[in-house]
C-alpha cells in the first residue's frame, strides 16, 4: 500500500470514533494490550506525560511539547483527533510523522491487524508509540482520547498525569454526572506519579484527592496555585499577554479566554516537571510559549484567519468550551457577526445553541464526515432559539456566503465541531 492507501484502509476498516461514533468505542483495553505485547513495549523506551480533560488538554499538550522542546528534549507529540492530515497526531519535535513509516508499519503488520481488528484509535496509538521508540524520543507528551481510564493511551506509565478539567461531554460513554466522568479521568493516575488538575470543582475536587490518595501520587490543583490574568492582545494578533500571580508577564500565541486556565496548568505541570528532574529554564517557557503554534503546528485554538473582515474560527465544541467562545464573540467588535456553524450528531445541541448571539447571521452547514449533523437540523436547533440563518451544503460554500456578505468591519466566525473548522483548513490551508 502507499500512503493513500494505508490511510485509506485505516478510515475505512478500522473503526473510527471520530467518523462513525459509537461504533468505534471499545470498553476495555484488551486490543491495545495484546498491540503493545506484539511491539515490545515501545512506550517503556522513553519518558511521557499524560494529558487528560474534557477541555483544553490539546492547548496544554501542545504547550507542554513546545517547553520541552525548547529545553533540548528530543519530544514526541500524541494528539487527537487532526484538523486535515492524519499525521498531524503524530509528531517529534513539531514535525509530523513521515508518509513512508506509516505505510511500512501498515503493510509490515496485516496479519496482527487482521487477527486483532483493532479500531482506528488503537492502531494510532500503537504506531505512535513506536514511531517514538524509533526515533529515539526523550520524553512523548500524550493527549488522551477520550475519558482515560480506559483510553488506549492508558498503559503508560507516566512522569506526570494532568487532567485539564471536567465538563459535560461523551456522556453517553463516561456517565452523566461530573463525578463519573471524573472518575474516569481519574483513571490516568498512577502509582506515586504526581498528577495536576487544572481546575478545582466542588463535585469533582473529592474525586481527584481520593484516588490520589489511593494511588499515592502527590496532588496539585493549578488554580489554587497559579493566578493567571489577561492583560492584552497585541494590535497584530501575534499573542496575547498574560499576568502571572501578579508580578510576571508572560507572552502566549494562544489568546481565546479560556487560555487563562489553560495557562496555569501549563505553568503548574511545568514546576512539577522540574522537580522530576527536568531542566526548564524559565528563558526556555518564555521562548516557547510565545511560539507553541510554530513548534508544535496547533491550530484551530481561536484563530485568526483574516483581517478584513475579522476571520476567526475555533474547535471548541461542548458546553465548557463553547461558553467561553461565545462570550468572547459576543464580545467582538464589529458590525455584523457572521456565523458558519455546525455540529456532530451525537453533541447536546439543545445546551450549546442558547449559548450563541441572537443579533447574528448564521450560515448553518455539516462537516463531510459520516458522523456530521445535517445542515437542516442544526437550523432547527438554531430556530428554536431565535438564530437566523441559511443551510449550506458543506463548509467552504458556507464560508464564501459569509465572504460574500461581510463588509470590512464585520465578523466571520467559523465553528461549533472540529470538524466544521478542519474542513475549512482542507478547503482553504493553514495560513
Amino acid at each position: 500500500m502507499n500512503y493513500q492507501e494505508a490511510i485509506d484502509f485505516m478510515f475505512n476498516s478500522l473503526p473510527m470514533y471520530q467518523r462513525v461514533g459509537k461504533a468505534a468505542y471499545k470498553a476495555n483495553l484488551d486490543n491495545t494490550l495484546a498491540l503493545d505485547e506484539h511491539f515490545c513495549h515501545p512506550h517503556k523506551t522513553f519518558k511521557t506525560i499524560h494529558v487528560a480533560g474534557t477541555n483544553g488538554k490539546g492547548s496544554v499538550s501542545h504547550s507542554l511539547a513546545a517547553i520541552l522542546q525548547s529545553a533540548g528534549y528530543k519530544t514526541g507529540l500524541y494528539t487527537s483527533p487532526h484538523l486535515v492530515d492524519f499525521r498531524e497526531r503524530i509528531r517529534v519535535d513539531g514535525k509530523m510523522i513521515t508518509e513512508n513509516y506509516i505505510c511500512d508499519f501498515i503493510n509490515n503488520n496485516t496479519d496482527i491487524i487482521g487477527r486483532l481488528k483493532p479500531s482506528f484509535f488503537e492502531m494510532s496509538v500503537a504506531l505512535a508509540f513506536n514511531y517514538f521508540h524509533d526515533m529515539k524520543v526523550d520524553v512523548a507528551v500524550i493527549e488522551v482520547g477520550m475519558g482515560g481510564r480506559l483510553d488506549s493511551t492508558n498503559i503508560i506509565t507516566p512522569e506526570l498525569s494532568v487532567i485539564t478539567n471536567i465538563g459535560y461531554d461523551h456522556t453517553q460513554f463516561l456517565g452523566n454526572t461530573l463525578p463519573l466522568i471524573a472518575g474516569e479521568k481519574a483513571g490516568i493516575i498512577k502509582h506515586n506519579v504526581p498528577v495536576v488538575i487544572g481546575e478545582t470543582h466542588p463535585e469533582t475536587k473529592d474525586v481527584f484527592v481520593a484516588k490520589a490518595k489511593e494511588q499515592e501520587s502527590p496532588i496539585s490543583f493549578a488554580d489554587k496555585e497559579i493566578k493567571v490574568e489577561k492583560i492584552k492582545v497585541t494590535d497584530n494578533h501575534k499573542y496575547a499577554e498574560y499576568l502571572i500571580n501578579g508580578t510576571e508577564s508572560i507572552k502566549f500565541d494562544l489568546f481565546g479566554e479560556y487560555q487563562t486556565k489553560n495557562l496555569a496548568t501549563i505553568i503548574e505541570a511545568t514546576k512539577v516537571l522540574k522537580t522530576r528532574g527536568f531542566a526548564i529554564s524559565d528563558n526556555y517557557i518564555s521562548e516557547a510559549l510565545q511560539n507553541v503554534k510554530g513548534l508544535t503546528g496547533l491550530h484551530g485554538r481561536w484563530e485568526i484567519l483574516a483581517e478584513e473582515p475579522l476571520t476567526i474560527c475555533d474547535t471548541g465544541h461542548n458546553v465548557d468550551g463553547l461558553s467561553y467562545v461565545t462570550t468572547q464573540l459576543k464580545a467582538i467588535r464589529c458590525q455584523k457577526l457572521h456565523i458558519v456553524l455546525g455540529f456532530v450528531n451525537d453533541k447536546d445541541v439543545e445546551h450549546v445553541m442558547p449559548l450563541f448571539p441572537k443579533n447574528a447571521k448564521y450560515y448553518f452547514t455539516n462537516a463531510e464526515i459520516p458522523r456530521a449533523m445535517p445542515a437542516n437540523e442544526v437550523k432547527a436547533y438554531g430556530e428554536k432559539f431565535g438564530l437566523e440563518g441559511e443551510i449550506y451544503a458543506n463548509v467552504p460554500s458556507a464560508y464564501e456566503s459569509a465572504k460574500k456578505n461581510a463588509s470590512s468591519d464585520d465578523a466571520i466566525f467559523i465553528g461549533g465541531s472540529t470538524f466544521i473548522v478542519g474542513d475549512y483548513f482542507k478547503h482553504y490551508g493553514f495560513q
